[in-house]
């Protein structure tokens, strides 16, 4: 029997693709015992995208400053600043006038007011809501639970191989350093998404792709949102 698995950081509020490659797994690993990344182009983990009348807006979930080498799952949340209720304004103030906030906008009114006190189980919990409100069963195991040794891709294979997974469903951006040979030795087929970003209404002109996921659900609705996810 066939079972295909997703591996990859818990990030907030994520976009579009990572849960068209859930949507098409079996089981997904949160990869919360790696390092957390911060301060570039790749750092995801504890902010994502939005949209406003002037483009792009980070937002983002306050954190301790930590030391490097510090794991996504000791990363605290830091709550010496109001930033929940900044969050909500942002979305209030970017998304009221959406088809679909009065509908979206308690789910992610209920996340925001549960207590955590790490950023990895608050992004669990974003995930969580957004597959329900997604619809995407899948079960779901945390790396952290896993008796890895080994690192980069051969770390991948010996996950892949305690969860008794047959393939490995990969972004496309993890071509530029992936390695064939732990994949082939282990026997395990690699899949590579085929994720093109569909196009939806959006308020504040023009298309925008690639924002957090909610951006469709405010615009589009929970039933929409569903139906484009499962066309791309």
């Amino acid at each position: 029997m066939r079972k295909g698995v997703t591996i990859h950081q818990p990030d907030f509020m994520s976009y579009l693709g990572f849960f068209h490659r859930l949507l098409h797994s079996d089981l997904y690993i949160a990869l919360n015992d790696v390092q957390f990344v911060s301060g570039s182009s790749r750092a995801w983990t504890n902010r994502d995208k939005i949209k406003n009348q002037n483009g792009e807006k980070w937002l983002t979930v306050n954190i301790h400053k930590a030391s490097k080498g510090t794991n996504i799952n000791e990363i605290l949340l830091n709550d010496s600043i109001n930033w929940k209720n900044k969050n909500l304004n942002l979305l209030k103030q970017n998304y009221r006038d959406s088809n679909y906030f009065y509908e979206i906008f308690p789910y992610i009114e209920n996340l925001y007011a549960n207590s955590f006190k790490k950023l990895s189980d608050f992004n669990m919990a974003s995930i969580r809501m957004l597959l329900g409100l997604f619809d995407i069963k899948i079960d779901i195991e945390y790396s952290s639970n896993l008796n890895t040794t080994k690192t980069k891709s051969e770390r991948l294979v010996e996950i892949v191989t305690q969860v008794d997974a047959t393939h490995y469903l990969s972004g496309i951006g993890a071509k530029n350093y992936h390695v064939d040979r732990p994949f082939d030795d282990a026997n395990i087929e690699v899949l590579w998404q085929d994720f093109n970003h569909p196009v939806y209404l959006q308020l504040h002109g023009e298309f925008i792709p690639y924002l957090s996921s909610i951006d469709l659900l405010f615009n589009c609705g929970i039933e929409k949102s569903r139906e484009i996810l499962r066309g791309i």
